[in-house]
């Protein structure tokens, strides 16, 4: 035992060594990552006459796998809602090979709400309180939950013209509210346009959402995440894009007196067909769908019954020029709650018929977000954009207190001191509205202070 440590420890100190002598700095743009070459074995400085190597071509070769990691990284790293930076700090072996990458950021929020607070840490329209108590008008909150961790692996083999990408990301909203529990956020690997382990759901589409300091973000947007197993497939030039996937079911449903929950049996089934344009296809519309089957047991007939959930949804993104852009989504389905922001874990994928205990069906609903970026500065944007959620009546299937429609509406101004340090101010306006017509509004400011690294 003391042996394997003792060689741990060894193997640790030289890789530690190697890196530091292999260190490589690319001195360019502002925020440039800095490249660390690892080796354990010396390269041979010498030729077989005896001939120094030409530290030129030496210098040369460390500069390309530094390029060369810095690109791999740079094409890894996602863009759109809730992204990180690209790492500020990558180590790669000889000819990168194996690279890794260890990046994220501290962010700190800080939120007043009034006129009605909603009792979330996050801005949701679901939560916003119908009765109006002296608890609920005023409230101060500060968070740092959603600081970022992660790590990225590229491993580049001799005999694959395709990279292997393994990532892991974290935050800190994995326990009770305050507690600051680190969560696995997504954890997968990727290799020639095949995903698996836990990521964003297939269904969202990342780059159809605004940036908003709110963590929620538009309540009719769709980012949540699965286990999944997805393929991938560009075509035509990178101007088409096609996924198809396979996710571990979450059920949020009501099962009355007469119905109880079992274990799921299928997957859900989420496509999409993208169209890009743009001179770095930067533009793109989506058409997404999701089909479900969703198993209950009926304990009055003794039988287990399924009912059948579908979504369709239209997003997308559009620069119209380096000074503005547009983003949107549109979604309508039955039984599809974990694809629709606000309604996740709301209990309305399915509901029994109050009139009659035995009968049950899938709540048809629907939503859509539209906003708009404008950049003033390179390194100043305002932001802003409206969002609706809407469950459908239907046959009497609903309480009188029962969500009938949310709203949300954001204005937001971003300010980037450096590439990665950013601060910016966010005001915030929800609204629910029960079946019965109860309603009421809530609203927030919130301020970001955010470090990336």
């Amino acid at each position: 035992m003391k042996k394997l440590l003792l060689l741990c420890l060894t193997v640790g100190t030289v890789l530690t060594v190697a890196a530091q002598r292999r260190h490589w700095e690319r001195h360019g743009k502002t925020g440039e990552p800095t490249v660390y070459i690892i080796s354990v074995k010396e390269p041979d400085m010498t030729a077989k006459g005896g001939e120094l190597v030409d530290a030129k071509a030496l210098a040369h070769q460390r500069s390309v796998d530094a390029k060369a990691a810095i690109s791999d990284h740079r094409k890894a790293n996602r863009t759109g809602f809730q992204s990180v930076a690209e790492p500020s700090l990558i180590f790669t072996t000889n000819y990168n090979r194996v690279s890794f990458a260890f990046g994220g950021f501290v962010a700190m929020r800080a939120s007043y709400s009034f006129d009605d607070a909603v009792n979330n840490i996050d801005m949701v329209s679901y939560d916003v309180p119908i009765a109006s108590s002296f608890a609920s008008r005023q409230a101060l909150g500060m968070d740092a939950t959603t600081s970022r961790i992660y790590m990225r692996t590229i491993i580049n083999p001799k005999h694959c013209n395709h990279p292997i990408v393994i990532y892991f990301d974290s935050d800190f909203r994995g326990g009770a509210e305050g507690s600051y529990m680190p969560r696995l956020r997504s954890g997968y690997v990727s290799i020639a346009g095949l995903t698996f382990g836990r990521d964003v759901t297939t269904f969202c589409d990342l780059n159809a959402s605004p940036t908003t300091i709110d963590f929620q973000g538009p309540n009719a947007y769709n980012f949540n995440f699965s286990t999944v197993i997805r393929y991938e497939i560009p075509f035509l030039n990178n101007h088409m894009k096609a996924g198809v996937a396979a996710e571990l079911p979450a059920v949020s449903g009501s099962y009355g007196e007469t119905f109880v929950s079992v274990p799921q049996r299928v997957p859900d089934f989420p496509i999409y067909l993208q169209y890009m344009w743009g001179e770095h296809r930067q533009s793109h519309i989506r058409a997404s769908a999701v089909l479900r089957n969703m198993y209950l047991y009926n304990d009055a007939r003794q039988t287990t019954t399924d009912l059948f959930g579908w979504g369709v949804q239209f997003s997308g993104n559009i620069h119209v020029n380096k000074m503005l852009q547009f983003f949107m989504n549109g979604v309508y389905g039955k039984g599809i709650t974990p694809y629709i922001q606000d309604l996740t874990g709301s209990g309305l994928d399915f509901t029994p018929n109050p009139m009659d205990a035995t009968r049950i069906q899938t709540m048809p609903m629907w939503g859509f977000q539209a906003a708009a970026q404008v950049n003033i500065l390179p390194n100043l944007f305002v932001s802003g954009g409206y969002s609706m959620v809407q469950i459908q009546h239907k046959n009497g299937y609903y309480a009188d207190d029962q969500y009938r429609r949310g709203q949300y509406a954001f204005g937001n101004v971003f300010y980037c001191f450096t590439n990665r340090f950013q601060i910016a101010a966010e005001y915030l306006w929800a609204a629910r509205k029960n079946m019965n017509g109860e309603h009421n509004h809530a609203n927030r400011i919130n301020l970001l202070l955010k470090y990336a690294f």
